[in-house]
């Protein structure tokens, strides 16, 4: 079977095209995509079958190879913060919550105003843990 890369796909429409690796290029409707797929992203890899339409090549049974590489994915890895400046920010933070934790021994909650930042300076340690 043929192999490629999803060239345009446009899900309202219902169709596109893929780039056969051979140098062509072959519509694709909607009814070739697996099932329970609904659209293809750009730069996926494909195998499909062709067929002879009244328009040209016509993909039959797309079946994904592999997905499109993730431009989020890559522009998270690059703006990720270096790893020796998250030891100090995991060691301020710790030092944060250490006070937290002595007045709720004592049992006391932060007020509001400081338990709204340490939830926030919680959340961006996270996401940026998670980038």
């Amino acid at each position: 079977m043929p192999t490629g890369k999803v060239k345009w796909y446009d899900e309202e429409r219902g169709f596109g095209f893929l780039s056969d690796d051979d140098g062509g290029d072959v519509f694709v409707h909607a009814n070739a995509l697996p099932a329970g797929v609904k659209t293809l992203k750009n730069g996926a890899r494909v195998e499909f079958g062709i067929v002879e339409g009244r328009r040209g090549a016509q993909a039959l049974s797309v079946k994904l190879l592999e997905p499109a590489p993730s431009v989020a994915a890559n522009r998270r890895e690059r703006d990720r913060k270096p790893a020796e400046d998250m030891v100090v920010i995991i060691e301020d933070v710790m030092q944060l919550l250490d006070k937290v934790s002595t007045d709720l021994r004592k049992g006391h909650y932060p007020d509001k105003k400081v338990a709204a930042r340490v939830a926030a300076v919680l959340r961006a340690v996270a996401a940026d843990l998670e980038a």
